[in-house]
């Protein structure tokens, strides 16, 4: 299905991905239809197709949608799809998010910038190239100006930005915040639940194109 090696753990993490979908509900699904459908018709016309996953802080859940497209590319073997992320403010990619991506099985690498918002570099799987994973506003000229798809994964955000510039689809696409359990017994298990959330709905997004 992939021509690159995963390393184990990741693998078996994204293996059984697809088992999941049936637990997609009908409403989530029809938005999801959607942005395949947005990918599918860039990459016919472009040959590139460019998703912008916004949330508040760019700490969590924007980050989770990035990486696990990248993720999800590479996994299905498609070729000219791009992933970012930003929000309405700059802050940092959270520890306990990073934390949970590590637990999936990703490797993750803190490289430069400031101790404040450190950028991490992340490597799905061997040979890949490194991602820059880092906080940053949607608008920040590391992410697309022009004919992108603006997924907004959390309601703050979509209320914040009823006009995004440059976007030609702009989906809502909201998920509940890990952030709630923060220093909680159960911060762990929801910060894993989320990542697993994401990572399958962009896994059935992508999944479409094969």
């Amino acid at each position: 299905m992939r021509d690159s090696t995963f390393d184990p753990e990741l693998d078996r993490y994204v293996d059984s991905i697809e088992s999941e979908f049936g637990n997609i509900p009908e409403t989530r699904i029809r938005i999801l239809n959607h942005a395949s459908g947005f990918l599918e018709k860039q990459l016919e016309s472009t040959g590139i197709a460019e998703l912008v996953f916004i949330c508040t802080h760019n700490s969590r859940r924007s980050q989770f949608g990035q990486i696990w497209t990248a993720v999800a590319a590479e996994y299905y073997g498609l070729r000219g799809i791009r992933s970012f992320s930003g929000g309405t403010e700059a802050t940092s990619f959270n520890h306990r998010a990073v934390a949970a991506v590590e637990r999936a099985g990703l490797r993750v690498g803190k490289s430069s910038g400031n101790s404040d918002n450190p950028v991490y570099l992340l490597q799905p799987f061997e040979g890949s190239s490194q991602i820059k994973i880092f906080s940053k506003r949607y608008d920040d000229p590391a992410n697309p100006a022009l004919d992108f798809c603006a997924i907004l994964v959390c309601s703050d955000a979509d209320s914040a930005c009823p006009y995004i510039p440059g976007a030609l689809e702009r989906i809502s696409l909201p998920y509940d915040d890990p952030k709630e359990f923060d220093g909680s017994s159960r911060e762990n298990l929801k910060y894993d639940e989320r990542c697993r959330e994401i990572a399958r709905d962009i896994h059935y997004v992508l999944g479409l194109l094969r």
